[in-house]
């Protein structure tokens, strides 16, 4: 079924001839957050920086960041350094910063400029980064026939074909595309279920809830109705997280105009727009106002929610779940780097400690080291390993052997450390509330 058949959908208004904000190379007239110039030589983003922390070779983010952009700004000449692909966009930098410099808007812009400028479109690295980087595109085509292409991309034959000709790791198994997308189910069970004038969202479900686990989808939509909330499924593109981190930035800019144009009218009509996640939210909140100049795009970050924080702060979910009571479990807790940039890395853990028959353990602050496609490269895979093995450790030593994240690519990397079954905390909710 094709988005234009889905309900609730409209054509987007794409402008045509909108004026995309300046790359790297002309980083000293570009609009870069407050702070740019403040970059004292700390390195306290180099020591919370997990690649710098495994690879000896990469020089860091304030090396990536304040030092080629000023370097720039000082001679146009300047090639930027090829480290720049080695960044895994987990934006922990910009989180410790103390001065609050724009680190991950200078590599997402860095990236842009070295791919567009530096790096050969016919290598197979640019061909590998960018299929990675449009992950959409091929799971919209997988997704027709989930399990042909289950069993053909689960074959270890392909895998290790896919490693040889285009670098993508054959130690990772293929995530599962499920029989039914979200979309699929949602036009199914006829669109919403509930009507309000007053509770309304707008769901940004992503590409992972939409086409490897609508399970998480059809959880938001039966935890937020059991609220009252009216729920509206946008016609929608990917976020533009796997774009940004392979500096894809052309293809990101398209899949922002029509995000926010069709997030745009729904918040005209009194819906904010909730993501399950969390990569997403970060998107939509920081990235694209960093980095496009799109109509709406300001009030799309402003109304932009993750799902848990959402309710956190307009519903009483801690009284709901008083009384909420599931089957006796524990679960290892893991926080995604991009749940931590916007201040909901103890979210899960506070929400669920109270509810009866439910054991929640925060398995530390480590980074989960797959962030998104990085950890699916031939030659980032041991890199991707070796930042993960604190959280493998603390998985395995909980009481708990299922994992919980708010993350998809997390959620992988967790599972292929460990063997642990992932869940989404919504599951959870879903299981304790409806």
């Amino acid at each position: 079924m094709s988005d234009a058949e889905l309900p609730q959908s409209t054509e987007p208004t794409v402008q045509d001839d909108f004026e995309p904000v300046p790359v790297f190379e002309e980083a000293g007239d570009m609009d870069l957050r407050p702070g740019a110039d403040n970059c004292y030589k700390c390195s306290v983003c180099d020591t919370s920086c997990p690649v710098a922390e495994v690879d000896d070779d990469f020089p860091g983010p304030k090396f990536q960041g304040p030092e080629q952009w000023r370097l720039k700004r000082a001679e146009d000449d300047v090639g930027i350094d090829d480290s720049i692909m080695s960044c895994s966009n987990c934006m922990r930098c910009d989180d410790a910063c103390p001065s609050g410099v724009p680190l991950s808007q200078m590599h997402n812009t860095a990236r842009g400029a070295y791919v567009d400028e530096q790096m050969s479109k016919l290598s197979r690295e640019y061909v590998r980064n960018r299929i990675l980087a449009n992950y959409r595109s091929l799971a919209w085509v997988g997704s027709k026939v989930p399990r042909l292409t289950n069993a053909i991309m689960g074959n270890s034959l392909v895998q290790k074909l896919n490693e040889k000709l285009l670098g993508i790791t054959a130690e990772r198994d293929f995530p599962a595309f499920a029989t039914q997308t979200f979309r699929e189910w949602w036009a199914e069970r006829g669109g919403p279920q509930v009507r309000s004038d007053e509770k309304r969202i707008a769901y940004f479900h992503g590409c992972y809830s939409n086409y490897n686990t609508p399970e998480v989808g059809k959880a938001l939509v039966r935890v937020f109705e059991s609220f009252g909330y009216e729920v509206a499924v946008p016609r929608q593109r990917c976020s533009g997280t796997p774009m940004f981190a392979n500096g894809m930035l052309d293809d990101a800019e398209r899949a922002a105009s029509v995000n926010v144009s069709e997030l745009s009218d729904l918040l005209e009509e009194g819906y904010d727009v909730i993501a399950s996640c969390t990569s997403c939210s970060m998107s939509l909140r920081q990235e694209y106002p960093e980095l496009f100049q799109l109509s709406g795009v300001e009030e799309v970050a402003e109304n932009t929610w993750e799902s848990l924080e959402y309710l956190r702060v307009h519903e009483d979910l801690e009284a709901a779940l008083e009384a909420a009571s599931v089957d006796e479990q524990a679960f290892a807790y893991h926080a995604p780097c991009h749940a931590r940039n916007q201040g909901l890395d103890r979210q899960a853990v506070e929400l669920f400690s109270e509810v009866d028959g439910v054991k929640m353990e925060d398995v530390g602050d480590s980074c989960s080291g797959i962030s998104g496609t990085y950890g699916w490269k031939e030659e980032k895979y041991e890199t991707s390993m070796q930042i993960a093995e604190d959280m493998f450790e603390h998985m395995h030593h909980a009481d708990g052997d299922v994992g919980m994240t708010e993350c998809p690519t997390c959620s992988m990397q967790m599972e292929h450390g460990t063997g642990y079954e992932i869940k989404h905390p919504l599951q959870l909710l879903e299981d304790a509330l409806v």
